[in-house]
């Protein structure tokens, strides 16, 4: 389970707004091996974690690149899967790597979408004329769809799907974003969301999407943040692009499998072209 809570706004009115207000949770297996976010490629242009588990390795659930580039992937929630589908985190790393727009790229995908377990995916482009965000889920409409300046939540259904705990999550992140907050402090309020575990029961919608795979453990998946022996939130990031083109990427992530033991590292860098 993970959660992604932006406010995309392609045309900010004044050059202290932000163009993307990114704040995400990745929930996995707490031992499942994976690289903290650094930059990697043979530029260097690519910033992102990276997934290392075998026959996976180079996967990613959330990147940005220098070049305006920005992915992000959530499974969908379903009662089995396939274990001969393909990996969904390559779908993140190829566009980060690809020169497709974001639209076509998604439609590239659209095209492949039986392919794999179910997923949504987020992609971008950030330029200096023009920002475009599409969204694409393969348990949902056959074709991707442009987004429209606004806030938006996503977890493990489709975009904007009304879980509770994405509505709560929701709340309190417009709460956050509306008042205006310097950066530093905006950073950390989000991070006070993303690890928010109020859990936000009962949720029907979500035990009638998990059915029996869900029921006995819907108490502790129903907060924005999860907490539940070996498996739960093990990385917040908070991405901001601001009216100049300037990125600021925090990553929080749990080192060792280990709920007391946290790194957070920051990122700075401009867009460019």
């Amino acid at each position: 389970m993970c959660i992604l809570l932006f406010k995309f706004d392609p045309r900010p009115a004044t050059k202290n707004a932000y163009r993307l207000i990114l704040a995400a949770n990745r929930d996995e297996v707490y031992n499942r091996p994976a690289k903290v976010a650094d930059f990697w490629g043979d530029s260097g242009d690519i910033l992102s974690g990276l997934d290392m588990e075998e026959g996976k390795k180079g996967g990613t659930w959330l990147g940005i690149s220098k070049k305006g580039k920005l992915a992000a992937l959530t499974n969908y929630l379903e009662p089995s899967s396939n274990a001969d589908a393909l990996g969904r985190g390559s779908l993140v790393s190829n566009f980060l790597m690809d020169n497709l727009d974001c639209f076509s790229y998604l439609k590239k995908i659209s095209a492949e979408g039986h392919l794999y377990n179910g997923f949504n995916l987020l992609a971008a482009d950030f330029k200096t004329k023009e920002d475009t965000m599409c969204y694409y889920g393969n348990r949902g409409a056959e074709v991707p769809t442009f987004l429209k300046p606004g806030i938006y939540g996503l977890s493990n259904s489709l975009l904007e799907t009304p879980w509770k705990k994405l509505q709560h999550g929701k709340q309190l992140f417009t709460a956050v974003v509306n008042q205006n907050l310097p950066s530093e402090s905006l950073v950390q309020q989000l991070l006070n969301v993303l690890n928010n575990q109020e859990p936000q029961l009962p949720d029907p919608a979500i035990e009638e999407q998990g059915k029996d795979f869900i029921h006995a453990i819907v108490n502790k998946y129903a907060a924005v943040c999860v907490r539940s022996p070996g498996y739960g939130t093990r990385t917040n990031t908070i991405i901001l692009i601001d009216a100049t083109g300037q990125v600021s990427f925090t990553e929080r992530t749990m080192l060792e499998s280990d709920i007391n033991q946290w790194k957070t590292s920051t990122f700075t860098f401009t867009l460019h072209e």
